[in-house]
């Protein structure tokens, strides 16, 4: 799976553009990241920014063409900041690698001006599973949560209370038919509790969407910025 998104990704990706490297000590725990800056990026403003995590091994080899394929282009252009983690120490933002949060978000929180200080969180595959479950554990820190595909795992009542002030976009590809149907019962029951859900199965995909990828990475951002307060009922 790992080398289909590599290789899916790396089709159509952009001409290549700056990131940065970086990384902080979380508990005695290193976190590296990669970060994008709006092009005009002046370090005494607000800017909206993006937590996203990458698919896969979430390893630093997938952040980077996650960020180039999904995040890079529209970031500088619409003035985003977006923040790409790899996995601590091997381990899964959705399993064990958890443990460096909430304390990864009051760093980046200090060291750059997030508008209203709060994250848009986002992922693709276990990135997706990734970000809903960060969302519904740390619900203070976000607006918005995008899974491509990606949806929450053990979807207590309480851990779907958590997340309901917040904006949900789930797209699936056509294809992907377990990711399908179990995100399309999760919309489902989302929107039976008065969530506020887009849900779109992409025509002709696979798990992979080239549709999201390259110049399709706008409609992620177009999403994002539907609701740029949230959805708080």
């Amino acid at each position: 799976m790992l080398t289909a998104i590599a290789l899916l990704l790396c089709a159509v990706l952009p001409a290549a553009a700056k990131s940065y490297d970086k990384a902080a000590v979380i508990a005695g725990t290193p976190v590296h990241y990669k970060l994008v800056l709006p092009k005009t990026y002046d370090e005494n403003k607000e800017y909206p920014a993006i937590l996203a995590f990458p698919p896969g091994a979430q390893d630093g080899a997938i952040v980077q063409t996650t960020v180039a394929g999904n995040w890079q282009a529209e970031a500088e252009k619409r003035g985003y900041i977006v923040i790409v983690p790899s996995a601590p120490l091997g381990r899964l933002f959705y399993q064990e690698g958890a443990r460096v949060f909430p304390a990864f978000l009051e760093q980046m929180l200090r060291e750059y001006k997030i508008r209203g200080g709060k994250f848009h969180i986002a992922g693709m595959s276990n990135g997706g599973i990734s970000a809903f479950f960060i969302a519904a554990a740390y619900p203070r820190y976000f607006v918005s949560i995008t899974g491509f595909p990606g949806y929450l795992p053990d979807p207590t009542p309480e851990r779907i209370q958590a997340i309901s002030g917040m904006c949900i976009d789930m797209y699936v590809g056509e294809r992907d038919s377990g990711w399908r149907t179990q995100m399309k019962q999760q919309a489902d029951e989302f929107r039976a509790r008065g969530l506020h859900v887009e849900f779109s199965v992409e025509k002709g995909q696979d798990h992979v969407m080239t549709t999201l990828t390259g110049e399709g990475a706008a409609r992620l951002f177009t999403m994002i910025e539907k609701f740029p307060q949230g959805c708080s009922q």
